[in-house]
């Protein structure tokens, strides 16, 4: 790790990035962690803004695809909703894989373009789903972007475009209005909830709207228009699972709506990609907790009763659903009411998405 901050170029900060995100190693994680937050402060950068700009273009054109060329016939690269890069041939039809060169292809040609396509697959399947996850992380943290910032790390990237256009932006004032929303269309102008051109303001700030942030009629505006275009989003964003609070609970400081169900082991670690983080180890090395840092200061915790071991995570198949507990690194009492709407919301999400185990 020591090594790759050292060298700091964007290859080796995006594989330090991604251990920082991925490996299921706590000591190792937090120390990658540290190390990009150094990087970062060095450049003047939180690590999310340092993470923003370490995609690689994957040598793709500015319109997002690449020319795979055979000699006498010619094949465009493009990419899915996962970013699973697609085949499309001279007459526009989509292939699953580069088709086999024939007697008429050059074979030099068609070898090199062979190489660049298997490249391509291997490296883009390295980071696809990292972007995707990155990019719903920070729709439920609300994160914003300037507008010239927005155009250069998203609408201007050649690969993430190709999530771009199928996600729903929200325009926010520098207080956190929101004052509009639209979508990228296949030429990269905007278009509003009817459909119409829309202009993005100079000076306003840019992020993936949450659909609590929507009202209902703008929910099923945009909704149709991904229908009427078959636009598949990478994840669920018009579609999503929303949850707001009881009165009841709008009043404590805790979320008890699955305490003392179970599910399985295997959903409880898979709680790392929506940014929960496993407490440290106790005695006998199991643990008992995990954790979630919020927008505006607050912390999530929820409880283990049945405990991850650390070295043997998979020692018991099933864990017992306990109480997420909500503090503030501030302040000394905190309510569920306290919390906006889409970091609640998401929290339980959280707890669905577990699912069951019998």
């Amino acid at each position: 790790l020591d090594i790759l901050a050292r060298i700091g170029s964007d290859l080796a900060l995006m594989h330090l990035n991604g251990v920082a995100q991925k490996v299921k190693f706590k000591g190792l994680q937090e120390k990658a962690r540290e190390k990009m937050d150094e990087v970062a402060q060095n450049r003047g950068l939180t690590a999310d803004e340092l993470a923003d700009r370490l995609v690689p273009d994957l040598e793709l054109d500015p319109d997002g695809s690449r020319t795979l060329d055979f000699g006498t016939r010619q094949f465009r690269i493009s990419f899915d909703e996962t970013l699973k890069p697609v085949v499309v041939d001279g007459n526009g039809k989509t292939l699953s894989d580069l088709p086999k060169p024939n007697k008429s292809d050059d074979a030099t040609k068609a070898k090199e373009a062979e190489t660049i396509w298997k490249t391509l697959k291997k490296d883009v399947k390295a980071i696809a789903q990292n972007q995707i996850i990155r990019l719903e992380l920070a729709m439920c943290a609300q994160r914003r972007w300037e507008a010239d910032s927005f155009r250069a790390l998203f609408l201007e990237h050649p690969l993430l475009i190709h999530l771009v256009r199928r996600l729903i932006w929200g325009v926010y004032t520098e207080d956190g209005g929101r004052t509009g929303a639209f979508r990228v269309a296949e030429d990269n102008s905007f278009a509003d909830g009817q459909d119409s051109s829309y202009t993005l303001a100079d000076g306003a700030y840019v992020g993936i709207v949450h659909p609590l942030e929507l009202s209902e009629s703008e929910r099923a505006a945009f909704g149709q228009i991904l229908g009427d275009y078959n636009i598949v989003q990478p994840f669920p964003q018009m579609g999503r699972d929303t949850y707001a609070p009881t009165d009841v609970e709008a009043k404590s400081g805790e979320i008890t709506r699955r305490k003392k169900q179970w599910a399985p082991t295997g959903k409880f670690l898979g709680l790392v990609e929506k940014g929960w983080r496993k407490g440290a180890p106790q005695d006998a090395g199991w643990i008992w907790d995990m954790y979630k840092s919020l927008a505006g200061g607050f912390v999530a915790m929820l409880d283990l009763p049945t405990g991850i071991s650390a070295d043997m995570q998979y020692t018991e198949p099933k864990q017992e659903i306990g109480t997420i507990h909500i503090s503030h690194k501030a302040k000394d009492k905190v309510t569920i009411a306290d919390l906006p709407p889409v970091v609640f919301s998401e929290l339980v999400r959280d707890l669905v998405q577990l699912g069951s185990a019998t």
